[in-house]
């Protein structure tokens, strides 16, 4: 599967841009409001206490900062910041290294927390309520158990399919927050403090058409300005203008619902040859040249978001909204 400009997924060219574009405090952060009230609360009170905060589980779709809110809350906490990733702890004795290396109070960030093996989830549940290491040491009938103790730490895991992490460990976080999508005016003030980092001016319609194709994700409306900015820096203009951005949009195949080609590619393939379903997973698969899997986990969930498809004990059908999007009859009317 080929990246996709309008992706919610971190790609490697977007390394170069999150770093310098992540806000340090709460009150710099844009958007999740609710989020951002509840964590400034607990962040203020766990400060007043002097103690390190509550470990904190930050979930939702990807691409909507959970990264970025995570070295926040060390920011506001005044602590280091530790970062690592579910697939990068293979093994207890990684983990062991890691939690063993931190300070008082530090916060440890795990991103992809539902794909640590389950060996370590069982080292991390006692680090997490008594902040201690139970290390086997040895081999066979010389082996005996070591207790380690660990300064007082915040863990916050990060996840965009909360619904693998297991009971156990999921109960072990005190503060759960979920992170949704971002409205149209939320993400129009992204793009323009993105474009003032950049140093470039944009016009606030030029704004809210970037903003209109994001599919309510930061990532892709900073993803999409900076291909913008080049097409207007190649024409000469000064100031992002909104025909300018549609120029660019259009050139990069986004289209005024944040859908791409392989949007379209899906959903005029049920309307062509199925009549607009109902059709099975594999059947649209094979017709696009797809793998089934990734039509499930990564295509259809913006398109049952916005109402385009419909999931049926039958199989997906593509909905009137869709046909209206593409001007086109509903088969039957």
């Amino acid at each position: 599967m080929e990246d996709r400009m309008i992706s919610g997924e971190y790609q490697s060219s977007d390394q170069e841009i999150e770093l310098s574009l992540r806000p340090e405090t709460l009150k710099q952060y844009i958007g999740q409001d609710k989020t951002k009230k509840n964590l400034s609360i607990f962040i203020e009170a766990a400060k007043m206490r002097n103690e390190p905060l509550d470990h904190v589980l930050l979930y939702g779709p990807p691409g909507l900062g959970k990264t970025t809110l995570a070295s926040i809350i060390a920011n506001e906490m005044e602590v280091q910041f530790r970062t690592t990733s579910g697939p990068a702890i293979e093994r207890a004795g990684d983990l062991a290294a890691i939690l063993s290396s931190l300070e008082p109070g530090d916060v440890l960030f795990i991103d992809e927390i539902h794909r640590l093996p389950r060996s370590v989830e069982e080292v991390l549940y006692p680090a997490m309520e008594d902040f201690c290491l139970d290390i086997v040491v040895g081999n066979g009938p010389s082996a005996r158990s070591v207790r380690l103790d660990l300064p007082p730490f915040t863990l916050v895991g990060a996840t965009t399919r909360a619904g693998l992490l297991s009971a156990p460990l999921r109960d072990r976080f005190g503060v759960h927050s979920r992170l949704d999508f971002y409205e149209t005016q939320a993400l129009c003030a992204i793009v323009e403090r993105t474009a003032e980092i950049f140093n470039v001016a944009i016009k606030q319609e030029a704004a809210e058409e970037i903003a209109l194709r994001s599919r309510g994700t930061p990532r892709i409306a900073n993803r999409l300005l900076k291909r913008v900015r080049d097409i207007a820096q190649v024409n000469g203009e000064e100031i992002i203008s909104q025909d300018t951005t549609h120029q660019a949009l259009e050139m990069l195949q986004v289209d005024q619902q944040g859908l791409d080609f392989i949007d379209h590619k899906l959903l005029i393939g049920i309307m062509d040859g199925f009549r607009g379903g109902p059709v099975g997973l594999d059947t649209i698969a094979a017709t696009i040249g797809e793998e089934s899997q990734t039509i499930e986990d990564v295509y259809e969930p913006f398109l049952l978001q916005i109402g385009f498809i419909q999931r049926t004990p039958r199989g997906r059908i593509v909905t009137p909204k869709a046909y209206a999007h593409f001007n086109r009859e509903v088969p039957g009317t």
